[in-house]
């Protein structure tokens, strides 16, 4: 009896303890080593790229970068062990710990560093900001912006054609916006395309920043209805599982797609029971109510572009 009380005592105190804590290294006493900026360290540029070592049982590292007035700039979780960030002239300190879904580690001590501006523009980035990289886009005319730099009197742009043969199609110089209006002159193609800026004085440059966007105005195709088929019967209060596929795409740059399933009473759809989204060619669903349904799907890609929609399938619960 008393191995019993005790077996039952010893799993009512494990059901209390989260299956996170059991499964997740504690790394509550341990600290992260820092590798740059080390403390007093002075940064001659105008983006500081954050560095530290790995530690065993973190998943994600949280970075604070506070100002010299304590003031809190930067909380950053990351899964990465770095991060960039574009600071202006002044002096700050940083920290960071280790986490993960049950523990935290110990936060570095914090560490002073000092960012200096100097006219050398050698060490220095150009910040984009819009648009992000990699985005997928149907528009035939992008506005590009990106961060001023201080000592900086122009700026040189370059637009690529990646997808055919990394080929200039725009390059500008002596530019003293910090935006350009891409012409749909210049996107006539579906492709992938690569932007570039770069920071000019009288004595530097910067490198070129980069990024990617890319241009896909290919309709996405029509759905094939496949099941349950046209006409069937169905049971009430039963899961049906509603499938469909859809013709590959041949478009230049292929977005992915998602698809939304619309039911209704009617087969002209002039009144839809429920919308739904999903990323697959599959879709669950149980019906409570008795009756005559339609169904239909329709494909749209992250580009923007939303394609037809199948021709609506009939089914009847009973």
């Amino acid at each position: 009896m008393k191995t019993l009380i005790n077996f039952l005592l010893f799993l009512s105190i494990f059901s209390m303890v989260s299956c996170d804590d059991i499964l997740e290294e504690d790394i509550s006493n341990d600290t992260v080593q820092i590798i740059s900026p080390q403390n007093n360290q002075e940064i001659v540029s105008n983006v500081v790229n954050f560095q530290w070592s790995e530690l065993d049982g973190a998943d994600q590292y949280r970075v604070q970068v506070y100002s010299v007035g304590a003031s809190l700039i930067v909380d950053s979780l990351v899964t990465q062990r770095n991060l960039s960030y574009p600071l202006e002239q002044g002096a700050y300190q940083w920290r960071v710990r280790g986490e993960n879904s049950a523990y935290q580690s110990n936060y570095t001590f914090n560490y002073n560093f000092s960012v200096i501006e100097t006219d050398d523009l050698t060490n220095q980035q150009v910040i984009l900001l819009n648009p992000s990289d990699n985005l997928y886009t149907n528009s035939s005319s992008i506005i590009l912006n990106w961060q001023n730099v201080n000592v900086a009197d122009t700026y040189t742009f370059e637009l690529i054609n990646v997808t055919n043969g990394e080929s200039i199609v725009s390059q500008q110089t002596d530019l003293t916006a910090t935006s350009l209006t891409l012409p749909n002159t210049l996107l006539t193609s579906d492709a992938e395309y690569r932007w570039k800026v770069k920071a000019v004085n009288s004595t530097s440059q910067s490198a070129f920043s980069s990024r990617k966007f890319l241009v896909d105005r290919t309709i996405p195709n029509v759905p094939i209805n496949q099941n349950p088929t046209n006409n069937s019967t169905q049971v009430v209060n039963q899961p049906i599982t509603f499938t469909w596929t859809i013709p590959a795409d041949v478009g230049t740059i292929q977005s992915t797609i998602s698809y939304t399933i619309e039911f209704s009473n009617d087969i002209t759809f002039a009144s839809i029971l429920q919308t739904a989204t999903t990323n697959s060619l599959s879709f669950q669903q149980t019906f409570t109510t008795a009756g005559e349904y339609y169904w239909r799907v329709k494909a749209k890609d992250t580009a923007g572009n939303t394609g037809a929609t199948s021709s609506p399938f009939k089914f009847t619960i009973n």
